[in-house]
């Protein structure tokens, strides 16, 4: 596939606001041509948790709640797979989570496999592993949460599952994920494409800084497009999946050269 069309929306979700948050998500989105479009962690909620009480006030079923209704029906009106972070209550446990959902209904939920800093307070951690779904044209999309990517082996994990684009939902308050994304794309022979936020959030002791940055890397880790650090907008760009490949040239398949033996675990 030469033309693969990949949407990044960067924004700075409302605090415990879903109502105006998906309402904004619904304007800066009309119109937009794409197969793929991807959103920031906790885009329906936003971040700065200083109490449980918080958190439930916006915790939402998967697949049965006002969020998710609105990304089904946003995805059908513009036949596109949509990826996008909220906070999914099971039962008594909370999770940091994002959805994947196609135009045809179909949905999978990942939930954070790595907890950064204060998240550990208020989420329940995941143990569902690593996965790789399937989007609306066949290609395959290997999921990840912002804090998964300063551990190589999540990308790995997926590439060697047959991800052919990483896709990452992300709330970054360190500056390195963005430039490090960059050699998760090379090392894989994957695209990746990371929707980070943008804003401050002050909440009792908790305070952040997001780094907007939001970008596109082709397999050959070449930024196709990236975003300002503070600006509300919609990165588009087209990017060629013929050329992801392990198959580095005739002589090396960067996976079946793999000493795995050898490694250290």
């Amino acid at each position: 596939m030469e033309n693969y069309k990949i949407a990044v929306l960067q924004f700075a979700p409302e605090f415990l606001q879903i109502d105006k948050n998906l309402k904004r998500i619904a304007e800066m989105c009309s119109g937009l041509d794409t197969d793929l479009l991807v959103l920031p962690e906790l885009a329906t909620c936003g971040y700065a948790f200083a109490q449980k009480k918080e958190l439930l006030s916006v915790a939402e079923d998967g697949v049965n709640s006002k969020s998710a209704n609105f990304f089904d029906k946003l995805s059908a009106e513009l036949n596109a797979s949509i990826f996008y972070g909220f906070a999914e209550l099971d039962g008594d446990k909370i999770y940091n989570s994002s959805r994947f959902v196609n135009p045809d209904g179909s949905s999978t939920i990942y939930r954070k496999m790595h907890l950064f800093g204060a998240e550990k307070l208020w989420f329940n951690q995941a143990d569902s592993g690593f996965l790789v779904v399937e989007d609306k044209l066949g290609v395959k999309i290997g999921l990840m949460i912002c804090f998964d990517w300063y551990f190589p082996e999540v990308a790995r994990t997926l590439a060697l599952k047959g991800a052919q684009i990483l896709c990452q939902s992300a709330n970054l308050v360190m500056p390195w994920c963005q430039q490090s994304m960059i050699t998760r794309s090379l090392e894989n022979r994957c695209v990746s494409v990371t929707a980070n936020r943008v804003g401050d959030e002050q909440n009792g002791e908790f305070s952040y800084h997001f780094t907007g940055g939001s970008q596109v890397v082709n397999c050959l880790g070449e930024r196709l497009g990236q975003l300002s650090e503070d600006e509300e907008n919609i990165l588009q760009v087209s990017v060629d999946l013929t050329k992801v490949t392990p198959q580095l040239n005739k002589y090396n398949d960067i996976f079946e050269d793999r000493r795995a033996d050898f490694y250290f675990r």
